[in-house]
């Protein structure tokens, strides 16, 4: 079996733009292969994450982007699980190179998010609850979110202002982060005065609506090694992912069981434990998000995950030292959903490679991805880097 390496990666600017999609993924192809052959010459498949087609009215985005790309006649598809289709379109990039069915995969995702503005995300996002019992009650994603945090803090000692501690925390990473939306600080009083969006969460709890590209290059061994980009090369160590059940109304709202069986699957893959991994990108949607997962990835005993935003030194006993989200995460990085999980490994590279500026986690060796789709636990994907 060879391994799976990301050998560059790329990404367009976050934020609102009148750039259409295409546009948005030729920005992160370019900056992907600014050191490399072009794409027509060393990529053999394709796999786009893109959560709706509702935004551009698209489908055939995997045609779409390869030609975009320029190639022609290769293997080129549309992933889709909500959030985690960015991730899901690498775990297959990675599923083919190390299978040895392709050498060098293009993994990407797109999302022309504010094309139908607040109404069309709405409805495109709320796509992916369960039909039946869920969006015939008109619930939006927030409300869903707004339950999980309701149900942690009762069942924790949690507080809103603990939740308010984690948007605060991710805004300042983001500070340093030159691809993220948001590059402003916000203090405590700033996110605990915002308007409420669906109590206990305020607008600060909340990811914005976001436009955006990401491109990762999957490469075997042989491929890494004839393009001379070894040193900066990131190896995958580990890939995991799980399905939960698409209704909330079903599911423990606290233990995000399906992350678990995911991040344990990805350790099992890289023969890593918690206490291993330096950082880690996990998908805070909204910032209960970040405390549920940091719980689920076993970095934190069960209803202290809210200490991510304290130094390793100052958490409570069972807490490992990873670094979370230091590109600022979904909340301040911003939210493009079929990119997101691909921005996740273009942060985890920058980091594992030395490049990320001031957000550099000394001494980072070892990454984990949580990228998810659907409400908090519909389906998961998790991916350990590994340094080279």
């Amino acid at each position: 079996m060879s391994t799976a390496h990301l050998i560059a990666v790329g990404a367009s600017p976050l934020g609102k733009t009148d750039l259409p999609g295409r546009d948005l993924f030729s920005r992160a192809l370019a900056e992907a292969f600014a050191e490399l052959p072009d794409p027509a010459d060393v990529v053999d498949g394709v796999y786009v994450g893109a959560q709706s087609e509702r935004y551009e009215n698209q489908i055939m985005q995997g045609t779409l982007l390869a030609e975009w790309a320029g190639l022609r006649n290769v293997p080129a598809e549309r992933v889709e699980a909500c959030a985690a289709a960015g991730a899901l379109a690498l775990k297959n990039a990675v599923r083919d190179v190390r299978a040895g069915v392709h050498d060098t995969v293009l993994a990407c995702g797109v999302e022309k998010m504010t094309a139908g503005g607040t109404e069309g995300a709405t409805n495109a996002l709320g796509a992916a609850f369960e039909r039946a019992l869920e969006q015939r009650s008109g619930i939006t994603a927030p409300a869903t979110y707004a339950l999980l945090a309701r149900r942690y803090l009762h069942e924790t000692d949690a507080t809103e202002r603990d939740l308010g501690r984690i948007a605060v925390k991710n805004h300042r990473n983001a500070v340093a982060n030159p691809r993220a939306m948001f590059r402003d600080a916000v203090d405590i009083g700033t996110v605990m005065d915002a308007p409420a969006v669906a109590p206990p969460l305020k607008l600060y709890d909340c990811a914005p609506v976001t436009d955006g590209a990401a491109a990762v290059v999957v490469a075997s061994d042989d491929v890494a090694a004839d393009l001379q980009r070894r040193p900066d090369t990131v190896r995958v160590a580990g890939v995991g992912s799980a399905a939960n059940n698409l209704a909330v109304a079903e599911r423990d709202l606290t233990f995000v069981e399906g992350a678990n069986v995911a991040v344990s699957t990805a350790y099992e893959d890289a023969d890593v434990d918690a206490r291993e991994i330096d950082i880690a990108e996990v998908h805070d949607a909204f910032t209960v998000c970040e405390a549920l997962l940091a719980e689920a990835a076993e970095f934190a005993p069960e209803g202290r995950g809210i200490e991510t935003v304290e130094d390793p030194k100052n958490r409570s006993a069972g807490w490992t030292d990873v670094r979370i989200n230091t590109s600022g995460g979904l909340k301040a990085r911003g939210h493009p959903i079929g990119a997101t999980g691909l921005l996740q490994a273009v942060e985890a590279y920058e980091q594992l490679t030395g490049q990320a500026g001031d957000r550099q986690v000394a001494d980072a060796e070892t990454a984990l991805l949580i990228n998810e789709g659907g409400v908090a636990d519909a389906h998961t994907v998790a991916t350990v880097l590994a340094a080279e």
